[in-house]
């Protein structure tokens, strides 16, 4: 059973910068693909990055909106996936969730469905003030 802890969260101003953690136990991360997704109030839940299994690819996938502010990593060693976020804008706050699927099979095509992923963690909430 994977369990997913994420934190890192807060406020910033616009313009700063967060790094989100997500703490992974009963698997390694290396065997997962990754994924972070984030829902503001009265929004539906959308994709901001993604990083395919190491074995395969360990390819990074990212939502427009994200592209040049945003990079997705992972550290075996602490079992942790990261998503670094600068230039941060009002419209970044959300809550943002981590994400994990099991070794996937067309991970570019599939990455930025919410719906590909096994294991979720509980979210960690990032407010980003004008």
């Amino acid at each position: 059973q994977v369990q997913l802890v994420e934190s890192g969260g807060g406020l910033v101003q616009v313009g700063g910068s967060l790094r989100l953690s997500c703490a992974a136990s009963g698997g390694t991360v290396n065997d997962y693909a990754a994924g972070w997704f984030r829902q503001a109030p009265g929004k539906e839940r959308e994709f901001v990055a993604a990083i395919n299994w190491i074995l395969w690819s360990g390819d990074k996938y990212y939502a427009d909106v994200s592209k040049g502010r945003f990079t997705i990593s992972r550290d075996n060693a602490k079992n942790t996936v990261y998503l670094q976020m600068n230039s941060l804008k009002p419209e970044d706050t959300a809550v943002y969730y981590c994400a994990l699927v099991y070794r996937p099979n067309n991970f570019a095509r599939i990455g930025a469905r919410s719906d590909s992923y096994d294991y979720w963690g509980q979210g960690t909430q990032v407010t980003v003030s004008s």
